[in-house]
């Protein structure tokens, strides 16, 4: 571990125990990092109780909040986990730590006492790094934390050594983006222990494994929005009360987070169907983008539909794609499931997978500007 990621997993141990301030990750490209440590103060966070740590939202769709995690929303979240799975362990850090999935890698193994090993980051994520970090690894139980085009690159054309790796982790969490079919049979296949997440900055990570909630959640659907509730809540976003309010509410006794999600709940298993935002309204026809995803997924590597604004619609269905370029079969399955006006109208193939940002979640953002230039 470098001297900078050891001043990191310092500061957070100062923190958690109130002997020093909490901190934040911040993006800097002029370090040779990439990133790093801001140490915030009382005055920094008014209001705030015990701040552990300020985490930004993937601004994926927008303007990135910063989310305040506490000492106990962050133990509760290593905690849950640990409760979960039935163990504790080391893990293997191969995500960005100025986002929440990278960042609780180091608090769990805070709280769980174990030491982390680091894979190389300053390059572009590749699975011999990745193989060559897991063998360092010598505590018997063992964690990672991956998003699905990460291990899409380990499980294409994987040599023996890294399967053997892989086969030797007890819990590979992933989340950060929806896996395809194709990938996690592939995964299970070889026999890998793979956790599918659900959670975000707001919930200190991942709070529902493979679509069931870890212990002391709450899960709830009020008008189709997924609501969740439990220890490891964010007490709030930095200077935004408004947004603060929006999301976080008290109802029936419990602090609730309001998700961005469309889903359904059935006792303490979540099902999620689309976001808020997933609704496309072409000339007064709303259509679903999860479930033209859901139909083109199975012709593509990588897809993902969105809201494209139109001068004539209003809205029209964009669709951001990689792997094979041939979208007439596609399309016609669309047009016979869904109507013609499902079938996609801006179109934009990346040869080279699709723009991400460093957490791994697709940069929905840049992709709808570039849908939009493009038509």
């Amino acid at each position: 571990m470098d001297a900078q990621l050891q001043e990191l997993l310092s500061a957070l141990a100062n923190a958690a125990n109130d002997d020093g301030p909490a901190v934040e990750v911040i993006i800097d490209e002029s370090s040779d990092s990439g990133w790093r440590i801001e140490y915030l103060t009382e005055q920094d966070l008014p209001g705030f109780e015990q701040p552990m740590a300020v985490v930004r939202t993937s601004g994926s769709t927008g303007r990135a909040k910063r989310t305040v995690l506490s000492v106990e929303a962050l133990a509760s979240s290593a905690q849950a986990t640990a409760e979960y799975l039935g163990f504790e362990g080391q893990w293997l850090l191969a995500l960005p730590v100025h986002y929440v999935a990278g960042l609780s890698v180091l608090t769990r193994s805070l709280f769980a006492g174990t030491k982390p090993v680091v894979m190389d980051l300053s390059g572009s994520f590749s699975a011999s790094s990745f193989t060559q970090a897991a063998q360092q690894m010598v505590e018997k139980r063992r964690l990672t934390s991956l998003v699905p085009t990460q291990l899409a690159r380990l499980l294409d054309d994987a040599d023996p050594a890294t399967l053997t790796a892989l086969k030797r982790f007890d819990a590979i969490l992933l989340g950060g983006a929806r896996a395809s079919k194709d990938l996690l049979v592939n995964a299970r296949h070889h026999g890998l222990k793979i956790f599918q997440t659900y959670g975000s900055s707001e919930t200190s990570g991942g709070l529902v494994y493979n679509g069931s909630a870890l212990p002391s959640v709450q899960l709830a659907e009020h008008d189709s929005r997924i609501w969740v509730s439990g220890p490891m809540l964010a007490d709030g976003y930095v200077d935004s009360p408004e947004a603060t309010a929006e999301h976080f509410v008290e109802h029936d006794g419990h602090r609730w987070y309001v998700t961005d999600d469309l889903g359904s709940v059935q006792g303490q298993r979540l099902s999620i169907v689309g976001r808020v935002d997933d609704v496309i309204n072409s000339g007064g026809i709303k259509l679903s983008a999860s479930k033209i995803e859901g139909i083109l997924e199975e012709f593509f590597t990588q897809t993902l539909v969105v809201s494209v604004p139109d001068p004539q619609w209003g809205q029209s269905v964009g669709l951001a794609f990689s792997g094979p370029t041939k979208t007439e079969a596609a399309f016609d399955a669309v047009r016979r499931t869904l109507g013609k006006e499902a079938v996609p109208k801006h179109v934009r193939h990346y040869p080279n997978g699709l723009p991400q940002l460093p957490n791994g979640k697709f940069d929905r953002k840049l992709i709808i500007d570039e849908l939009g230039a493009r038509n």
